[in-house]
C-alpha cells in the first residue's frame, strides 16, 4: 500500500495532524501547492472549512489530481465551528473520477479562542490511531 498526505491550514491545526499521520505511514507530509507526482493508492486530504467551504485552494487541488495516480482519496482535519468537510470533498473528487473512502478522521481545532489547545495530544494519538488502520 502506497501513501500520500497533503493538507491546506491557515492556522497550523491541520500541519500537525497531517504531520502526525504521515510519520505512521512513512511519508512526509506536504502542503497541496506540492503536486502528488508519484502513483499512490491513499491520499490523505488535510482540509477544514473557511467561511462555511473549504478553500478554492483545495477545490483547485483535488480537480489537478490524476484519477490513473491516485486510488482513492481519505479525507481529515479540524475545525472549530463546522464538522466534516467530506461532502464538500467528495463533490470534487467525483468530478475528476477518484473515490472517496467512507471513513474520515476530524477533530476539534482551536480558532480565535475557541477550542484552546485543539487539536491537542489526544486528538494527534487519535489521528496516528485512524492512518494506523490503512497500513
Amino acid at each position: 500500500m502506497t501513501f500520500a498526505v497533503r493538507y491546506y491550514t491557515k492556522t497550523g491545526n491541520t500541519k500537525r495532524l497531517a504531520e502526525a499521520m504521515a510519520k505512521e505511514l512513512g511519508v512526509e507530509a506536504l502542503p497541496i501547492s506540492e503536486p502528488v507526482t508519484e502513483a499512490v493508492d491513499i491520499l490523505f486530504l488535510g482540509n477544514s472549512y473557511y467561511a462555511f467551504n473549504i478553500d478554492p485552494e483545495v477545490r483547485n487541488f483535488v480537480a489537478s489530481l490524476n484519477k490513473d495516480k491516485v486510488g482513492k482519496i481519505v479525507n481529515f482535519g479540524s475545525a472549530a465551528m463546522l464538522n466534516s468537510t467530506y461532502k464538500k470533498v467528495k463533490a470534487e473528487a467525483d468530478k475528476v473520477g477518484i473515490a472517496m473512502d467512507e471513513k474520515e478522521f476530524h477533530c476539534k481545532g482551536e480558532f480565535k479562542g475557541i477550542h484552546k489547545g485543539r487539536p491537542n495530544e489526544s486528538d494527534i494519538k487519535d489521528a496516528v490511531a485512524f492512518a494506523r488502520q490503512y497500513k
